[in-house]
């Protein structure tokens, strides 16, 4: 058996279920990780060891399925009733919940133990939290999840919970060089999850291995019963509007996996999914500033001094915008989901960039979530898939997208994809 901590988490699981491997054992084995490695990643906000011990000498006591005492990591912005919920914050730092969110409540009814709380942009937003890339410590992990998947590709745990309102889940992922899975909108409760743009915000998880997503899926309320994929799929060659922005490495990491997948029987088209007026990505943008201005108004009001100036500007961005533009921005949206209705008659996934390259050096900004924006206005799952390299060795991801509310027919699809590009 591989070394516990660098196990994927369904993988883990099975041992754990078969008593092959202790729940304590495998936290022991992550916290040995962490002490090494945090210093340099510094993923973590907040960690008590003694009191996540305690809860994986209890899931061996009476283990649970379907996860058996697996450790998770929890975006800080996420609601714990044990542990701080900051949210990127000095505003919040000494915040305690009176309950778990209920993602978090999900969890640990299916057996998961809660290892700690990662590390978060301010609020989700765009300010960077102290967290580096583990593939290299000078270059962003990404954000908003930034800790979140740090710690995963850190081998600091198997599997962790994040966000996404723009890119927060995929482009972090993408950077890391993890899987990383946001499913349809709606379909997970953002109870207790901090609000910044309510018609966005999406929750996701980050993994090892595409067979850990709909593990995780599941055991957070996901049901992922009736996929009827069993033929080839047909993959949708998504470049959209965006696709100057992608460097070079990353255009043919994509267009190479469309060659590959096309030349392993998959019938593969060129689609759009543009719509009168407005872009997509811009309408998200539009929607994304007017949202969180309204969620974050009272912290506005009573500690604007306390907030970062790139969040003080998205919210003075938001607050003057005429309401007529997000009216029509919401209504671009609209279009799209119905456009995407449309084309997703045709194909079974959308095969696009994760992000416009490898994670950018630098720890000041998190990088672009451009070819985040539109899938995630439109509510539709989305996973990338690591495994491409770019010219600077660092990962590059190709970024899968399904049909909204099919989220067991679009991960029944990613196997096969993801399989023929291994």
């Amino acid at each position: 058996m591989r070394s516990p901590e660098t196990l994927g988490a369904a993988e883990a699981v099975r041992l754990l279920a078969r008593r092959g491997l202790t729940a304590e054992a495998l936290l022991t084995a992550c916290l040995a990780r962490i002490t090494s490695d945090e210093p340099g990643v510094q993923a973590w906000e907040c960690l008590e060891p003694e009191r996540a011990l305690a809860e994986a000498r209890a899931a061996d006591a009476h283990p649970r399925p379907p996860l058996y005492g697996l450790p998770i990591g929890i975006k800080d912005i996420i609601d714990t009733q044990d542990l701080p919920t900051a949210c990127g914050s000095a505003v919040y730092r000494d915040r305690r919940p009176a309950r778990d969110a209920a993602c978090v409540a999900q969890l640990r009814l299916a057996g998961g133990v809660i290892l700690g709380k990662t590390v978060t942009t301010e609020f989700a937003a765009y300010t960077p939290g102290r967290t580096r890339n583990p593939r290299h410590l000078s270059h962003t992990p990404g954000g908003s999840s930034s800790g979140s998947a740090a710690a995963v590709a850190a081998m600091m745990v198997p599997a962790s919970l994040g966000t996404q309102t723009a890119g927060s889940v995929i482009r972090p992922a993408s950077f890391c060089g993890v899987f990383g899975c946001k499913p349809t909108f709606g379909r997970l409760s953002m109870e207790g999850v901090h609000p910044l743009a309510p018609s966005l915000d999406t929750l996701g998880v980050f993994c090892r291995a595409l067979e850990d997503v709909p593990l995780l899926l599941s055991a957070l309320g996901l049901s992922l019963e009736g996929a009827t994929q069993e033929r080839r799929p047909r993959v949708g060659l998504w470049r959209t509007e965006l696709w100057s922005l992608a460097s070079p490495s990353t255009q043919e990491a994509v267009e190479g996996a469309a060659r590959a997948l096309a030349a392993a029987g998959a019938a593969v088209r060129e689609v759009e999914l543009a719509v009168a007026g407005e872009s997509l990505a811009d309408a998200q943008a539009t929607v994304m500033a007017v949202e969180a201005a309204s969620s974050l108004s009272q912290l506005r009001r009573t500690h604007s001094e306390a907030l970062s100036p790139r969040l003080r500007a998205l919210l003075d961005e938001g607050s003057a915008m005429p309401p007529a533009r997000y009216r029509a921005a919401m209504a671009t949206a609209e279009a799209g989901r119905q456009r995407a209705r449309e084309v997703f008659k045709d194909v079974d996934v959308l095969l696009t960039p994760s992000a416009v390259g490898e994670a950018p050096a630098g720890l000041d900004a998190t990088g672009d979530p451009a070819f985040n924006r539109t899938p995630t206005l439109l509510g539709l799952p989305c996973l990338n898939v690591p495994g491409a390299v770019g010219p600077g060795g660092l990962p590059v991801g190709l970024q899968l997208v399904g049909r909204a509310g099919a989220d067991a027919d679009f991960l029944a699809a990613a196997a096969w994809v993801t399989a023929r590009l291994a």
